[in-house]
């Protein structure tokens, strides 16, 4: 990723550049004497000369002093950035960024960095066109606020499943509201834990309800079919990008994005070969993920070096000021085959993170030195999560002494206890409900471990599912479930069993109060969590 330093505007350039990027008709003397533009712009008569910005703009990837904003052109441009403490754009910061080309389907990111802490900015994007470089886009405006030294309450929110089971962007019903539930929250950052997209969902353009009503969703071609080529994949993003709730939200609150297997395919491992699906012409996996991962780092504010996108990890961490870290794991890059989960000794059969990436998590757990740590994880640690008659999709596989994938699970818990890391708490979705669970080693199977606390929240615009069992391995109590008895499977958004989860951490208590909230914010849940000392 290309990251410059920013070139301040005094007043005059600000105002001739906000000429341009506005289609305005200047004086071409005038520009030809500003040391930014260089030579005089062309004056634009149509905004089909433009280019367009038709997704919007995002940021994530926030830490400390920097961040990424992504956005899409709609042709070969190059990116600019500015960014203000002024809504009004007084002292504007610009960084010229990297080129949107074909091969990246003309997304682009750059970072922003040494930015002041505790600050809301303003910025917006602005794309140059390559071929005829005096004509830039219209500007497309976002905002985010850094990080506290010290001080500030911290407040975000999580959850993951969007646009599953078939229930799409739906103008009627008002498109994916809980996008907008969360954004009037006004957090300061959205984790999202996996299943961003269901590129193994096609969407139709009418589902039939129970009640005999119709469900009808905005359509797409690439959203007509299972996604096997790069194309299809990106058109998954895209879908999404349709919606308005979602356009509004990602100009608003930074993004903290993993993945879990339907960005590729439902319940996918490496190396696993299609054999029962006729909807899939493309039978490997493999060569199904390695499009999916691509457009997973096209399509979303993902801090990487723009040259080199293959050395993009999706396991990172982020430091939010000195209450809160957050540790992004991939549980499907690394894992094993899904099987009867039952191994009695570690292998390559029983990865889930891969040692590799659990050296990391200790590494980076043992030298955090914020109050709280937040490990977001798209799989739930105790809940079970079958993969067909025999075999597990998640670490669980039932009561009893780890096995399997659970011994990678028991060695990272143990670790914990023995380096007495403290305030550790999970976040995770996947099972398409919301729920409390508390870990405690009195009532595990394995109990060398300290107890904590596991979040589970979503669907954000899926089907609704669950509840899902609880094993004893490493003792979890359910303390909070969000289905009425008896719910049916597949309940669609309009029955607002929609889940999200909300985080604050108290500036000067430290004490971190977890709630879960339903599809209008209700708060359905509340904890609040002491810190140890």
């Amino acid at each position: 990723m290309e990251s410059h330093h920013p070139l301040k505007l005094n007043r005059r350039q600000f105002l001739l550049h906000s000429a341009i990027t506005a289609g305005g008709i200047i004086s071409t003397n005038l520009v030809a004497k500003s040391p930014v533009f260089g030579k005089a712009p062309a004056i634009i008569t149509s905004d089909k000369m433009r280019p367009g910005i038709p997704y919007g703009v995002a940021s994530g990837d926030i830490s400390n002093d920097s961040i990424v904003i992504w956005s899409r052109s709609d042709r070969p441009t190059k990116m600019i950035v500015e960014y203000s403490t002024s809504e009004s754009f007084r002292n504007v910061q610009r960084v010229v960024g990297p080129n949107a080309l074909k091969n990246s389907d003309f997304t682009a990111r750059l970072y922003l960095k040494n930015l002041p802490p505790d600050q809301k900015l303003f910025y917006r994007v602005i794309f140059q066109d390559l071929d005829y470089q005096r004509t830039y886009s219209a500007p497309v405006k976002g905002t985010f606020r850094t990080p506290p030294k010290s001080g500030r309450d911290v407040f975000f929110v999580w959850g993951g499943d969007t646009a599953g089971q078939g229930w799409g962007i739906n103008p009627d019903f008002g498109g994916m509201k809980i996008y907008e539930t969360m954004r009037q929250l006004h957090p300061d950052f959205f984790i999202h834990s996996g299943d961003n997209i269901y590129a193994d969902g096609p969407i139709q353009s009418e589902v039939t309800l129970d009640d005999g009503t119709i469900w009808k969703n905005i359509t797409t071609l690439e959203k007509s079919k299972v996604a096997e080529t790069l194309t299809e994949f990106r058109g998954n993003y895209i879908y999404n990008l349709l919606d308005n709730n979602i356009k509004r939200f990602n100009a608003e609150v930074p993004i903290l994005a993993q993945w879990d297997d339907h960005e590729t395919r439902n319940n996918w491992y490496p190396g696993q070969i299609i054999l029962n699906d006729d909807r899939y012409t493309v039978k490997d996996v493999n060569l199904l993920a390695e499009r999916a991962r691509q457009a997973f780092l096209e399509y979303l504010p993902i801090g990487y070096e723009s040259n080199n996108p293959d050395k993009a990890k999706i396991y990172r961490s982020f430091n939010y000021g000195p209450l809160l870290d957050i540790f992004m794991l991939d549980e499907r890059t690394y894992r094993g085959p899904n099987s009867p989960n039952n191994q009695p000794v570690p292998s390559k059969e029983t990865d889930f993170l891969s040692r590799k990436q659990v050296q990391w998590l200790k590494r980076q757990l043992l030298s955090s030195k914020a109050t709280w740590k937040v490990i977001a994880s798209d799989m739930p640690l105790g809940l079970i999560v079958p993969d067909g008659s025999t075999d597990f999709e998640a670490w669980a596989n039932g009561d009893g002494p780890p096995l399997g994938r659970e011994l990678e699970l028991a060695d990272l818990l143990r670790f914990i206890k023995n380096k007495n890391i403290q305030n550790v708490v999970w976040l995770t979705a996947d099972v398409h409900y919301a729920a409390a669970h508390y870990y405690n080693p009195a009532k595990a199977q394995f109990t060398d471990f300290k107890p904590f606390w596991e979040f589970v929240a979503g669907p954000l615009n899926s089907g609704t599912f669950g509840p899902n069992q609880l094993e004893n391995t490493f003792g979890p109590q359910l303390v909070f479930q969000s289905l009425p008895p008896d719910t049916k499977a597949n309940r669609p958004p309009s029955e607002g069993l929609q889940f999200f989860g909300g985080v604050k951490i108290d500036g000067n208590t430290k004490v971190m109060t977890v709630t879960l909230r339903n599809l209008v914010g209700k708060t359905i849940y509340s904890v609040d969590l002491p810190p140890e000392k």
